[in-house]
């Protein structure tokens, strides 16, 4: 049984006694102990963060029964203080290399997607294809526009979509993507478009959200209107 999965158990009963079982949950108190210890043991679990459990107990014990502790104040924070850094690092290297293998995914797909039939690409690399052309105005950057919209990884992972919670969406062209201002733009009232979006017209090297660091986008864009 890995530290993770004993983290929950070993937990349990920390404001009773360390060798209550989780079979001995009688009283408030026991239920109470063993339930902050499934908060965390999943905090724990759910940050990755590898520890000594007999020291997390003895920790936790000596703090509750108001005994001496191993480490003062000043060195806990000292100690904390590294510990958070050399994380941060560690999650900014994961972090580039996961958006180099990115950007290198993305590069590769626009430049077979940009000759297939019906693609089309603007000056500033900005790929789409017409599903539909309407016949109405087409909108400028400063307008506020309605939209129903399906946005895609390249993998088909689907991290937001108007279609899935059925309700179209306004926003101003000028507050949104560089992708999507200058395509949107392209199209007629009545215009349904996919925009094939790389980073630097998306949101780039630090991502957003669901969206990972350097990701190429594609989106199923469909001009309602143009709102007064």
């Amino acid at each position: 049984m890995n530290n993770f999965k004993r983290c929950g158990l070993i937990l349990a009963a920390i404001t009773i006694s360390i060798n209550t079982w989780a079979a001995d949950l009688k009283t408030d108190e026991q239920k109470l102990g063993y339930i902050i210890g499934m908060d965390i043991g999943k905090s724990l679990k759910d940050q990755g963060t590898d520890v000594d459990l007999d020291s997390l107990i003895d920790a936790i014990s000596s703090t509750y029964k108001g005994e001496e502790l191993k480490l003062t104040e000043d060195e806990a924070a000292a100690i904390r203080k590294v510990y958070v850094e050399k994380r941060q690092a560690e999650q900014q290297a994961e972090t580039a290399a996961a958006g180099q293998g990115n950007l290198v995914e993305g590069q590769k797909f626009l430049a077979e997607n940009k000759v297939k039939e019906g693609v089309q690409i603007t000056a500033s690399g900005l790929q789409y294809k017409v599903v539909t052309m309407g016949d109405g105005a087409k909108p400028a950057a400063e307008d506020t526009v309605k939209v129903h919209y399906r946005g895609t990884l390249l993998d088909g992972t689907e991290f937001d979509s108007s279609y899935a919670r059925n309700e179209p969406i306004s926003f101003g062209l000028n507050r949104v993507i560089a992708g999507w201002t200058e395509g949107v733009q392209l199209m007629p009232i009545g215009s349904k478009f996919i925009f094939y979006i790389a980073p630097e017209l998306a949101y780039g090297e630090g991502g957003g959200g669901p969206i990972p660091p350097n990701s190429t986008l594609i989106f199923e864009v469909e001009l309602l209107e143009i709102e007064e």
